[in-house]
């Protein structure tokens, strides 16, 4: 039989595994978490959810994040499972692509690009009135606020440029503060509200209920916000070639860090909405943590608090330069995107280009969204389906572990609870909060996901028949029955 025999069996396409250019054994668990924490933002995130989860949840907020909390567990344990199988900063979008389908593998890579980017964008744009808060300056004026941006952005990429052991000192710094000032002023609170003090809310039971106090809870929308608050817990995966034991340790930090986001949510959350009335706490929404602080001790330690938010913001902005860079770098190996982006420096062990390129995109956004209102409405849509778009990837990688596992799931009863029914378990809740966000959601916001697929639609084509990737031809793995 010929070569160019019609009914010959085409050999499968030879794609080369690509080896680790950045750093190897860099950073520890320990700072690995801290990088997992950082992309979370808590203490920037309990600021703007506080009491719109106060009100959503009729104040079960604190059972509700720890609800919510289960599944996370059990996708940042899926995490653990898929990494130890293919450790590489591309993460979902690897897995993906080698356990169900190249092509929905490049789309999940591209969510979590999109993902990450309006994600960082979205505490950029609060970064500077954060910053004038500590100083009691006004948080009104346009150049200032400007200005403020574009000098943390760039202190921010240059740490990210010089390297991952110096970024990662950088967020243990300013971990260390603010995760301090958040529990201890929420220790605080719960001391202030047990006391009975005056014009606080008095603790019932209806707080330690998931449909709040006398059944009034909405658990559908107190779990959307929920969602969004853990989102970026992920973060530990995406710098795994730098991390010791880089099969182990990233999913391990991403488990730390959940955990730990459970308890540094729940905890404000149940104590700090009772500290003032309900009118009160909706009154001071988009300050929420900031009022709190005063409420309890002053306009002292509302500049505390608002320096704690100034440093959640700035954390989360020079993670966000982190990872999004090296999901890219990935990607661009694979000639899924430009290989510009691929470029390490030899020096630094980093992804230059992707880093400057990320950087740029993050301060022109800031400017535009700064200087033009109807551009400022457009990234408002896109930063609020931010959840939306890590929902759609924690599927896919839920999916993808049952899917690459499927032989081990039939094997015995623990493997087909913990990579078989708590992964579809998971991926079926997160389904679920995708229709109840795109049914809550306005027009806009469901034309913004939808010109997200559409551009990611495109660069997919760009990459199949312009780049001509061949990743898109890559032959599907699984795991063996045993092992």
């Amino acid at each position: 039989m010929t070569e160019h025999s019609p009914t010959a069996i085409p050999r499968p396409v030879e794609v080369s595994v690509i080896p680790a250019r950045l750093e190897p054994d860099a950073i520890g668990v320990a700072q690995d978490t801290i990088i997992g924490l950082a992309s979370s933002a808590p203490a920037a995130t309990m600021a703007v959810t506080l009491a719109g989860l106060a009100a959503a949840a009729a104040y079960g907020g604190g059972p509700v994040i720890v609800l919510c909390g289960i599944p996370m567990l059990i996708l940042a344990n899926t995490y653990r499972r898929l990494n130890h199988w293919n450790a590489n900063c591309g993460a979902s979008f690897e897995w993906v692509g080698r356990a169900i389908n190249p092509y929905l593998g490049f789309i999940v890579g591209w969510l979590m690009l999109a993902g990450c980017l309006a994600g960082t964008i979205s505490v950029v744009v609060v970064l500077s009135p954060a910053v004038l808060a500590v100083f009691g300056a006004s948080a009104a004026s346009t150049w200032p606020n400007i200005a403020i941006s574009t000098a943390v952005i760039l202190v921010m990429a240059t740490i990210a440029l010089v390297g991952i052991r110096i970024t990662a000192k950088t967020q243990v710094g300013m971990a260390v503060i603010e995760y301090a000032i958040l529990i201890g002023l929420a220790v605080w609170a719960l001391v202030y509200v047990l006391h009975h003090h005056s014009g606080s809310y008095p603790i019932t039971r209806g707080w330690l209920s998931l449909s709040g106090i006398n059944g009034k809870g909405n658990l559908a929308q107190g779990l959307l916000i929920a969602v969004f608050m853990y989102t970026g817990w992920d973060a530990t995966v995406y710098v795994n070639e730098e991390v010791k034991h880089r099969r182990v340790n990233p999913g391990r930090a991403a488990v730390f860090a959940v955990v730990l986001l459970i308890v540094m949510y729940a905890l404000p959350q149940v104590a700090m909405q009772g500290v003032a009335s309900p009118a009160q706490l909706q009154q001071h929404s988009s300050s929420a943590l900031v009022f709190v602080a005063q409420v309890l001790g002053g306009g002292g330690w509302a500049k505390v608090m608002a320096f704690a938010l100034a440093l959640s913001v700035i954390a989360s902005t020079g993670t966000g330069i982190v990872i999004t860079s090296r999901i890219a770098c990935w990607m661009a190996s694979h000639r899924m995107l430009p290989p510009v982006l691929g470029d390490v420096s030899p020096r630094y062990r980093t992804p230059v280009a992707g880093t400057i390129i990320i950087t740029l995109i993050l301060i022109a956004a800031t400017w535009a969204y700064l200087l033009s209102t109807s551009i400022a409405t457009v990234f408002g849509d896109v930063v609020s389906v931010t959840g939306l778009l890590f929902a759609a990837f924690y599927l896919c990688t839920a999916l993808a572990a049952v899917v690459y596992y499927r032989r081990r799931v039939f094997s015995n009863a623990w493997d087909a609870l913990v990579i078989g029914v708590l992964p579809l378990a998971s991926a079926v809740f997160l389904g679920w909060v995708m229709v109840k966000s795109l049914q809550t959601a306005p027009a806009s916001e469901k034309w913004s996901v939808i010109g997200i697929l559409a551009v990611g639609l495109v660069l997919m084509l760009v990459a199949r028949f312009s780049l001509r990737s061949p990743f898109f031809q890559i032959p599907l793995e699984s795991a063996p029955r045993e092992g």
